[in-house]
């Protein structure tokens, strides 16, 4: 049997996009909205706004920020991967750095 698209994910995965699925769900019922106003506001089907709260990764990424979105939530994906945050990214940066400086070399003048 061929394995699903979540069984290929990480544990840690599986729960983060379910638990983001529970709390788009929590804050949804907190402003008393349907889930078919939801869906019909995110531009979906009903039968994929329930994906969406149950974390399915099938969803697009797209379909889990309109729904933040739609519940007031703003855009927490702008920042997500922010450059600036990135340590790693920042550490390997450091260890590019040349241990000296050399002046270039003009080219001749014509």
């Amino acid at each position: 049997m061929k394995p699903s698209r979540t069984d290929l994910l990480p544990i840690p995965v599986r729960r983060a996009l379910r638990k983001l699925g529970t709390d788009i769900s929590i804050a949804r019922r907190k402003r008393r909205v349907t889930t078919g106003m939801m869906a019909e506001r995110i531009g979906i089907t009903p039968v994929t706004y329930f994906k969406v709260e149950r974390g399915d990764p099938g969803v697009g990424l797209g379909t889990y920020a309109m729904a933040l979105f739609s519940l007031g939530l703003g855009t927490p994906w702008a920042d997500l991967v922010d450059a600036g945050r990135d340590e790693t990214g920042l550490i390997l940066d450091l260890n590019r750095i040349p241990k000296r400086a050399r002046a270039r070399s003009e080219p001749p003048a014509r």
